[in-house]
C-alpha cells in the first residue's frame, strides 16, 4: 500500500469508508476520499480526468434522464449529470459521503435535480427504473463474491428497458494481482464478464481507461521505497502515464488496466 494508506485487519467496508469520508470528503475536491488513498493530489486528479475522459460519452445526458449514481461519494459525477439537467439519485455507504454531495450540490446549484441516500449496493433498495445507471469504481472494493453477486442484481433490478449500465471498474486483461490490497481487487476482465451475463446483462461496448504500463509498474514497490524516492518516482510515472493515457485510453481496451463496460439487459428489455 502507498505511504499514508490506511490497512484495515479486518476489512469492513461501510467503516472503512466512512473512516475516508470523514478525514478527506470535505478536503478540496474530495479526490483523496474516493480515489486512491494515501496518494498526493496530482495522482488522483489524473485518475479522475482519466475516468472523466473515459465516461464522456454517457456524461452528456438529456434532460429529464433518470440516473442513478451508484457508489456516489462526494457526488462528482451526480454532479456533473444533474448540471445536464438528469434527475439524479446517488447512493454511497458513507453518510459523510452523501452529507458532503448534498453540500456540493447545493454549491453547484443542482440540489434540486438530486437525490442522495445512504445505502449499501448489494441490498439497493431504491425507486427505479433508471434510464442510466453509473458505477464507477465501486465493485472492485466489494470483496466477497457474493455481495458483489447481489449488488450486480439488485443494480441490474433498477435499469429501465432500452437503458443502459455504464460500469468503470480495474479490471486488466491480463492476470495482475500485484496491486491487489486488503480493500481492493483487481479481478479479471472474464470475471466481470461472466458476472455479468449471470446478472442477466449483456455487453454493448467496452473501452479502456488506462493503457500506460507505469503506476502498475510501480504500485507495488512504493512501500518499500523512502517517501521522497517514492514521491519522485510516482511524479514520473504520472508524467508520463499521462499523455498516453489521454491518447489511447479509451481506444486501447485490451491494455488498459480499468475498463468501461456498457451493458444492456440480455434480453433487450
Amino acid at each position: 500500500m502507498p505511504h499514508g494508506a490506511l490497512v484495515p485487519q479486518h476489512y469492513r467496508p461501510a467503516v472503512y469508508w466512512e473512516a475516508r469520508a470523514r478525514r478527506f470528503a470535505a478536503h478540496g475536491e474530495g479526490l483523496a476520499a474516493v480515489c486512491s488513498y494515501g496518494m498526493p493530489h496530482f495522482y488522483n486528479r489524473l485518475i479522475h480526468l482519466c475516468q472523466r475522459r473515459a465516461l464522456a460519452p454517457w456524461l452528456r445526458v438529456g434532460a429529464g434522464t433518470r440516473v442513478l449514481d451508484v457508489g456516489c461519494g462526494v457526488g462528482r459525477w451526480s454532479r456533473l449529470l444533474a448540471s445536464c439537467g438528469a434527475q439524479v439519485t446517488g447512493v454511497d455507504l458513507s453518510p459523510t459521503m452523501i452529507a458532503e454531495a448534498e453540500r456540493r450540490a447545493r454549491a453547484c446549484g443542482v440540489a434540486s435535480r438530486c437525490r442522495f441516500l445512504v445505502q449499501d449496493s448489494s441490498a439497493l433498495d431504491v425507486e427505479g427504473p433508471f434510464d442510466l445507471i453509473l458505477c464507477v469504481t465501486v465493485l472492485q472494493h466489494m470483496l466477497d463474491v457474493g455481495a458483489l453477486r447481489s449488488a450486480l442484481r439488485r443494480i441490474a433490478l433498477q435499469l429501465a428497458p432500452g437503458g443502459r449500465l455504464v460500469v468503470l471498474e480495474a479490471a486488466p486483461a491480463r492476470v495482475a494481482n500485484r496491486c491487489n490490497t486488503p480493500v481492493f481487487r483487481a479481478r479479471h476482465r472474464r470475471f466481470y464478464l461472466r458476472l455479468f451475463g449471470e446478472c442477466g446483462l449483456r455487453l454493448c461496448e467496452l473501452r479502456g481507461v488506462d493503457p500506460a504500463p507505469f503506476k502498475t509498474w510501480l504500485l507495488p514497490h512504493l512501500p518499500r521505497l523512502p517517501r521522497a524516492l517514492s514521491l519522485a518516482a510516482l511524479g514520473l510515472a504520472t508524467a508520463l502515464s499521462a499523455p498516453i493515457d489521454a491518447c489511447f485510453g479509451r481506444l486501447a481496451p485490451r491494455r488498459s488496466w480499468h475498463a468501461v463496460f456498457v451493458l444492456q439487459h440480455a434480453s433487450g428489455d
